[in-house]
């Protein structure tokens, strides 16, 4: 396991945890709608950074199996929770885009922009054929998938509840599945995943990360409270859908700590993990929080989250899977496949802007 960094420094988007008071005072005193989902939203980024502080420090102190629960109940816990938050209070729209958009900005965004700085520094890397032919695979299934239920409700005209529930019964073993061939089966080919997580510079104990871990995931779900709570104010006013707000805003502030991540990795010629990074988290939320929520929102919400999106959804889960499929082809990258990802993904956010 990666040894602990002793020396403690304080990470830029620690400072942000300053907002988590800020956005309660805005929200509790009526200030601006804007001002108080910027408020939160810098709260959760600060807090998802927290979360992956606890969660490092965790895994590097246990074992394998265990860092891989840890990753798999932690990793999106943020947007597993904000989407619940969403889904009762009625914005199915912002869930569904906000899914769809952290899949798109883990492919596109977080691994161009990680192509993109790791090639300012090095003419060419490498990285895991394997891992990624793999991941990208697994794209395919999603598209397949989603696509089922949508295209159900485009001819029928009505919704899928039953199919919704069967796809995400499939989507969930297959993560499960996907899981035991990566860790335990075929662990030989995955190496980054036994060290998926950067040494942290806080040197906290076991007991304390495990503390400090349950009190960030209280406080993000206060600020996802919050944000949900600002959102429906905030678009009427400023005129942004839900789905554009679901698709960029939402699906964005939650990664940002990942995308820093990722970056970092890469500029330390590790492409390999900044694929993973990038991969594993879209694939948890296709596979693991999406099929949860379906299965929980008769629960949450009263009636079953359909898996029906829009061609344009559609369309551009589609060509990240394309796009995935590509770069695992050859093992190379260097900044311009990044400035071509990022430019895909800013076109698909473009389009949603206007829709």
């Amino acid at each position: 396991m990666p040894s602990v960094i002793k020396k403690s420094s304080i990470h830029v988007l620690d400072l942000l945890l300053v907002f988590i008071p800020v956005s309660v005072a805005f929200f509790y005193t009526n200030a601006h709608p804007a001002l108080t989902f910027i408020a939160s939203a810098a709260g959760i980024v600060g807090v998802s950074h927290l979360i992956i502080h606890a969660t490092g420090i965790i895994a590097q102190r246990t074992s394998t199996t265990v860092s891989a629960l840890i990753n798999t109940t932690f990793g999106n816990i943020i947007e597993f929770i904000l989407a619940i938050f969403a889904l009762r209070a009625g914005l199915v729209d912002m869930v569904r885009s906000s899914m769809i958009g952290s899949i798109i900005i883990s492919v596109l965004l977080l691994i161009g922009v990680s192509m993109f700085f790791g090639g300012l520094k090095y003419k060419e890397q490498k990285f895991n054929q394997e891992s990624a032919g793999v991941s990208s695979t697994m794209l395919i299934i999603v598209v397949v998938g989603l696509a089922l239920p949508s295209m159900y409700n485009l001819l029928k005209n009505e919704p899928a509840p039953a199919m919704s529930l069967s796809v995400s019964v499939v989507f969930t073993i297959v993560y499960v599945l996907g899981l035991l061939y990566m860790l335990v089966t075929h662990k030989h080919l995955f190496p980054t995943k036994q060290s998926m997580w950067e040494p942290t510079a806080y040197p906290w104990s076991l007991p304390t990360s495990v503390i400090l871990l349950l009190i960030a995931v209280g406080l993000g779900a206060y600020m996802s409270y919050i944000l949900v709570e600002t959102v429906t104010p905030l678009v009427n006013e400023v005129g942004l859908t839900e789905r554009f707000v679901g698709l960029v805003f939402v699906a964005l502030l939650t990664n940002i700590p990942e995308h820093i991540t990722a970056v970092n990795y890469a500029r330390k010629n590790n492409m390999t993990m900044s694929l993973e990074i990038g991969m594993s988290s879209a694939l948890q939320i296709a596979l693991f929080v999406m099929p949860v929520l379906v299965l929980l929102s008769p629960v949450i919400m009263g009636g079953t989250l359909d898996l029906v999106f829009s061609p344009f959804s559609l369309i551009a889960l589609v060509m990240t899977a394309m796009i995935a499929n590509y770069i695992s082809t050859d093992g190379v990258c260097h900044w311009l496949e990044g400035v071509q990802l990022i430019a895909v993904y800013l076109l698909i956010a473009i389009a949603f802007f206007f829709i």
